[in-house]
């Protein structure tokens, strides 16, 4: 209808944001929050206000040189979140396609929506491990299609596509007239092998990503996009459209972040290391569940084997104490996310109770 607004909105994180919390959380996908104190900040490292421009330049310069692009190639957004709606808004016009996987994390689903774009799917099976297939991408590409999307890690399971696997699907969309968009936000969380961004895998790819999930930033905001230079300049103009400019202090406190990774990269990794295998302990071995095991990440998507999910999400949230994001959120609704950022012993007693419930009969 001419003159519509087109409205969206996002069940999950109005789920998250009202119903979530627990004292005994799992949902959350991101690490602790690393402390402030720890960064060893002086207010002579932070200003109110800074300069007017794209880009606060040392953040612009230490963003380029960690991503080992030219600094024209990088638009600073406000998390990942914000740099998807970026790249999304840059790429697509109102009645393009959009291809995304399934599942996946509902505000790629939600932005590509909004921005009035008509959705299309591939699945992502679970059987398979999770993995990409590059033919069923392209035997889903319609002729309207303009971009794909895809994570890596794969929210929710934290699987990884290999670069053969994601240069090859490059390759489907290029030779369909189309992008790829990669959210790498939780690729960070690659600690053994440091993992580098698709966009160094050939022309026609776009990505995202931030220090938001792995390393327990998540406050700063400090978001990015990695594009070709003349599409980075076109978001940086859409950028002009939703908020201008940033908060200075975060650019401030992002740089100083970025100057101290290894020692923040070092925590995140051995709090990882230490809950995943609580995981694998409490999981492993249950006959209740059918598990793809991840190499790296912070999530889990176990699918329940009997039951409903809803009922055992109600159960710990209600009665336990303990929260895990329905599979629902996911388009599969017989899983259940499992988050392994927090505080060990937060995730040893939530993983304790999610076992008793199951053990008990939890939503069966």
């Amino acid at each position: 209808m001419k003159g519509e607004r087109r409205l969206s909105r996002s069940p999950y994180m109005e789920w998250a944001k009202r119903h979530a919390a627990a004292p005994y959380d799992l949902a959350t996908s991101g690490v602790v929050s690393f402390p402030l104190a720890e960064l060893s900040v002086t207010l002579d490292d932070l200003e109110i206000t800074g300069t007017a421009g794209y880009g606060y330049a040392p953040l612009q310069e230490r963003l380029a040189a960690r991503c080992r692009v030219p600094a024209e190639c990088v638009v600073a957004a406000t998390g990942t979140s914000m740099a998807n709606y970026l790249a999304m808004a840059a790429l697509i016009e109102p009645g393009d396609e959009v291809l995304i996987e399934e599942p996946t994390y509902e505000l790629l689903v939600r932005t590509a929506s909004y921005l009035g774009a008509e959705v299309r799917r591939f699945v992502r099976r679970p059987e398979d491990g999770f993995a990409i297939d590059p033919e069923a991408v392209d035997r889903a590409i319609g002729p309207r299609t303009r971009l794909v999307v895809v994570t890596n890690l794969h929210n929710p399971s934290s699987v990884r596509a290999t670069d053969e696997t994601l240069s090859r699907v490059a390759q489907v969309t290029r030779s369909r007239g189309a992008r790829l968009l990669v959210d790498e936000v939780y690729l960070e969380a690659c600690f053994d092998a440091e993992a580098r961004s698709a966009f160094h895998l050939g022309p026609g790819i776009v990505t995202t990503a931030s220090l938001t999930k792995a390393y327990g930033l998540s406050g700063l905001r400090c978001g990015w996009v990695l594009a070709e230079a003349s599409l980075a300049e076109r978001m940086w103009r859409l950028w002009d459209l939703h908020g201008a400019s940033a908060a200075h202090p975060a650019e401030r406190l992002s740089v100083v972040a970025l100057d101290h990774l290894p020692a923040i990269r070092e925590r995140a990794r051995a709090l990882l290391e230490r809950n995943r295998a609580l995981l694998t302990d409490a999981l492993s071995s249950r006959k209740d569940l059918a598990v793809v095991w991840p190499d790296a990440g912070t999530t889990l998507f176990p699918r329940l084997l009997g039951g409903r999910v809803d009922d055992l999400c109600h159960e710990l949230r209600e009665r336990r104490e303990t929260s895990v994001v329905p599979g629902r959120f996911f388009d599969a609704p017989d899983h259940f996310r499992v988050g392994i950022g927090g505080p060990t012993p937060i995730v040893a007693e939530g993983l304790a109770r999610v076992v008793r419930v199951l053990e008990e009969g939890g939503g069966a």
